[in-house]
């Protein structure tokens, strides 16, 4: 069990490193939404703000008063049951609060948390304050994307800084790891902090499969470009091959050719398209085609999971051919945190594993990211499978 001063300590260095990943950025960059997936940076800010004091402070501080009346209505993103918001579309229109306003109602917050658990503890607050501090650490990851996504879409590529294996160098040559049929148990089972869409732990048939030791390349990707995977029908699935034309899709994201070079926009700029790094940045649409360009296929989640602890991951978050479901004898939480994952079970793709943008302590083996089959502005990869 979290401590009381282990959890404000995860707290206040949670709240700082928000705070520390907009620091490359001109006070323009805080308000830009180019597209309904990517919300404004201060948006993110407001909001991680908000779910403290909605969720805690409102609740458990005697004689709270929140920082603005309509603050609630500005950075609820999805929480029905809480009351009005301004809707998704609609979050890069808002010039105010400004930047400032912003932060202030930060420094306010998190005054107010501390004071919360330094000197009105109650062993009530673990669970809530456990999920808004990791709830922060998901727009961490959220924030950073989304300010690459602002950023690569600017004609003039702005530089926002280096970022560790963005570009990600891997020479092992793949090996085919061999997992026998046999039942696995799959889910969270441990005392730590995990979300409710990972349990409960349960028991799983698997059939004999082999799955990569290694991510798709970027040089394999080449291949199949070079191969027409981009226009060949076949190896799509409809919705695929709608989206494909639609958009006129003919390489990941953030790809471009010039010279018959093919380049990429990263956070510290543009940079040319090194063959032994890993694919980033596609969509599950095109994962699957490529596999079946390859005569293989996506692992499952629960493959993905059996067999995690025989290769390395956490560099990319992995596309598995699994639908987002609940798990057998799935309990949805009680109130509005209910609303958290369980109602977004349809119409979306699991991701294993983490990425370069994921947050310390907020990654394990049986986290469950999903996001539905078009996006891919995450750092987003796969790793094949096929059956034997």
């Amino acid at each position: 069990m979290n401590s009381k001063e282990n959890l404000l300590k995860l707290f206040l260095d949670t709240r700082k490193h928000t705070e520390a990943l907009c620091k490359p950025l001109q006070k323009e960059d805080y308000v830009v939404q180019p597209i309904v997936d990517v919300s404004p940076p201060k948006w993110h800010l407001g909001h991680t703000t908000w779910f403290f004091e909605e969720f805690l402070l409102d609740g458990y501080l005697a004689d709270y008063k929140r920082f603005h009346s309509q603050y609630a209505y500005v950075f609820n993103s999805y929480y029905e049951s809480i009351g009005a918001r301004v809707v998704r579309t609609d979050r890069g229109n808002l010039s105010r609060p400004s930047v400032d306003e912003v932060y202030e109602y930060r420094a306010y917050v998190t005054k107010h948390m501390a004071q919360l658990i330094e000197n009105h503890w109650n062993e009530d607050l673990i669970p809530v304050l456990e999920i808004g501090i990791h709830h922060e650490k998901q727009h961490q990851e959220l924030l950073l994307t989304d300010i690459k996504y602002i950023l690569g879409n600017n004609p003039l590529s702005p530089v926002y800084g280096n970022i560790e294996d963005e570009v990600f160098i891997n020479n092992k040559t793949p090996k085919w790891l061999e997992m026998p049929a046999q039942i696995y148990e799959v889910g969270h089972s441990k005392k730590e902090f995990c979300y409710d869409n990972e349990q409960p732990r349960h028991r799983i048939f698997l059939e004999a499969y082999q799955i990569s030791s290694e991510l798709v390349t970027c040089g394999e990707w080449i291949d199949f470009i070079n191969d027409g995977g981009y226009a060949n029908v076949m190896l799509w699935h409809t919705e695929g091959w709608d989206w494909v034309q639609k958009n006129n899709i003919c390489a990941p994201m953030y790809w471009f050719q010039e010279n018959d070079q093919w380049n990429q926009y990263t956070l510290n700029g543009i940079t040319g398209i090194d063959k032994s790094s890993a694919i980033t940045h596609v969509s599950y649409y095109e994962a699957f085609a490529f596999a079946q360009w390859r005569g293989m296929r996506l692992p499952t989640e629960f493959e993905w999971e059996a067999a995690q602890q025989k290769f390395s991951w956490g560099k990319r978050w992995e596309w598995t051919e699994s639908a987002y479901l609940p798990y057998p004898n799935y309990q949805k939480p009680d109130g509005a945190l209910g609303e958290y994952n369980g109602k977004f079970m349809v119409n979306q793709k699991v991701l294993r594993g983490s990425s370069v943008a994921t947050p310390n302590n907020h990654t394990r083996s049986t986290y469950r990211n999903f996001f539905h089959p078009n996006l891919r502005w995450q750092f987003t990869s796969l790793r094949l499978a096929q059956s034997i």
